[in-house]
């Protein structure tokens, strides 16, 4: 574990700027995030969250390594392929920050699970890739109160927006209400470059600092996008 010096040296920086602080790193030492999810989004909402000291890190995964995801999945080695993600994950991130408690959970979310996963955490971080997860993740935090910072990616575009922020906050539901035609959807397109999920995860995580800060307009309510091709950003009104 680090020394009281170490850790004021480590956060020196972010604790600076007036929106985060002593009180506001103080706050994210307290705070509980489950990530579910750690590929392509994961990778960098885990190590940025880790890196920020958000003191408990919750990763839900049943994936293991391939090599097919190395250009955008950077927690991963290609020396681990085959291993499971999550163990890997937690172990990086263990490394990088040790004042940060992290655990693992080798399964796949399920209604079976799911509320007792969700249960133990103050807010949920969605870096999954499938529409049935994603339903899954926002009736369980409808259910029992907690704010669902949405993520998804495909090609060279990304989008991120804040769910349940408060009991009058826009949904999930509210961005794809038909459930049984998302369904029916083809799988999102494979092809990625690894700088979307890079820069769609660093928003998701920021997302996540501010609502436990409590600074900045965090997107409750509004969908964030942009094209890598272009870099045109918008905000959309949901």
């Amino acid at each position: 574990m680090m020394k009281e010096q170490e850790k004021c040296e480590r956060y020196v920086r972010q604790g600076l700027l007036k929106e985060i602080g002593a009180e506001g790193q103080e706050k994210l030492r307290r705070a509980r995030v489950l990530i579910v999810g750690t590929g392509g989004l994961g990778s960098p909402i885990s190590l940025y969250l880790t890196g920020a000291g958000v003191g408990h890190i919750g990763l839900v995964d049943d994936d293991t390594v391939s090599i097919s995801n190395l250009h955008r999945q950077v927690l991963y080695a290609e020396a681990e392929e085959g291993w499971p993600k999550v163990i890997l994950a937690a172990r990086r991130l263990r490394a990088l920050n040790s004042g940060v408690e992290v655990e693992p959970h080798l399964c796949r979310l399920t209604p079976e699970n799911a509320a007792e996963l969700v249960g133990q955490y103050d807010i949920v971080v969605d870096a999954c890739d499938n529409y049935a997860t994603r339903y899954l993740i926002s009736d369980t935090c409808a259910s029992l109160g907690k704010p669902y910072v949405y993520g998804a990616i495909e090609g060279f575009c990304g989008q991120v927006s804040v769910f349940f922020r408060t009991p009058e906050s826009r949904t999930y539901r509210d961005l794809y209400p038909d459930e049984e035609h998302t369904r029916r959807m083809p799988p999102p397109f494979k092809g990625v470059v690894g700088m979307t999920p890079a820069v769609t995860g660093s928003v998701q995580a920021h997302e996540v600092m501010k609502l436990i800060c409590g600074y900045g307009e965090v997107l409750d309510g509004r969908l964030w996008t942009i094209d890598l091709r272009t870099m045109q950003s918008y905000v959309i009104e949901l």
